[in-house]
């Protein structure tokens, strides 16, 4: 039995479509199923939440497939509804707008090959996923998030602070987004908030801790990004060499550099090649903690639900088991 979630909403409608083409597939192959098609924001939470209370309990040796179809933050709302890792199994279809996740797996881009995979697969791969700790928890809370508060959260790609999170959470609410994602052109969308942010952001500093050890300060800092996986933000590719699977979060510090440098360092991030600029580094942890002379924006996989000061990220080795 496969139990399958859908955002019908994903890239503005195309998420119902996709699940259209799907359907029959499964029919034909005679798939046993159940699908569950997501409401609202936070919705996915509480259908895989209620499904892994109902399911997992009935037989302590059973397992559980789930099959997401839509974009990194309907995973990641997957993520926070599952209750015990080692005993569900998740295939993703990938219906997002930025679909980072599937551009590091090299996922097909054919959603029935997609699926046929995860129906095929015989053994899941273990992908790392790492682990945000509000240490504090202050200033607003998201739009679109402000009813599930929780001093924890997973992510599948990234974890990022600052001005990425808050590009973020304004396009999550823009109407804007879902106008130009109809005519295939939602990475506009981000691309003017961006830079609308960027006029908008202010001098912040921020102490970062990693492992318990080494302490790096930062008297201004633009973004602070815990990756999972080499890309972000519809294609990023703010740590090249990233791997899911070796323990470890890369990390990428936009820390002091003007603002006009910044304009000119983001499009040679799509290639990897930001780090040649004096102000962005790179570091690896196993843990890294951060705290920030202001509230600030957090996203997980693009999901932002409140501001903070004091932050902790964590890798948990294998954590997922991943159909593909």
């Amino acid at each position: 039995m496969y139990y399958i979630i859908v955002n019908p909403a994903s890239k503005s409608g195309k998420g119902a479509k996709i699940w259209s083409m799907l359907e029959p597939v499964l029919e034909e192959s005679k798939i046993e199923y159940k699908v569950f098609f997501s409401k609202e924001a936070g919705h996915v939470i509480k259908l895989v939440r209620d499904l892994s209370a109902s399911i997992l309990k009935k037989d302590s040796d059973s397992v559980m497939k789930l099959i997401v179809l839509g974009g990194d933050g309907t995973l990641n709302e997957t993520l926070q509804g599952i209750s015990d890792f080692g005993r569900v199994e998740v295939g993703y279809i990938p219906t997002g707008s930025s679909n980072d996740l599937a551009r590091d797996l090299q996922l097909p881009h054919d959603p029935v090959k997609t699926l046929e995979n995860i129906l095929s697969c015989q053994q899941p791969i273990l992908m790392d996923l790492g682990c945000l700790t509000y240490d504090n928890v202050c200033g607003q809370l998201s739009r679109q998030h402000s009813n599930e508060q929780t001093q924890q959260r997973y992510f599948a790609v990234s974890c990022g602070i600052g001005y990425d999170a808050a590009v973020c959470e304004e396009a999550l609410s823009s109407k804007f987004k879902n106008i130009l994602n109809k005519i295939g052109l939602g990475k506009l969308t981000y691309l003017i908030i961006a830079l609308k942010q960027l006029i908008m952001v202010k001098k912040i500093s921020c102490k970062m801790t990693l492992d318990d050890g080494k302490t790096i300060e930062l008297p201004k800092f633009f973004f602070i990004a815990g990756m999972m996986h080499q890309y972000e933000g519809g294609g990023f590719m703010f740590c090249p060499g990233a791997s899911y699977h070796d323990g470890i979060i890369d990390i990428c510090v936009a820390g002091n550099l003007p603002k006009w440098l910044v304009l000119i360092a983001l499009p040679t991030a799509f290639k990897g090649k930001h780090y040649r600029f004096n102000g962005i580094d790179h570091y690896t942890a196993q843990k890294l903690h951060l705290e920030t002379s202001v509230p600030l924006w957090v996203h997980t996989d693009g999901e932002v639900s409140t501001q903070s000061n004091s932050i902790t990220m964590t890798c948990e080795k294998e954590k997922l088991r991943l159909l593909m």
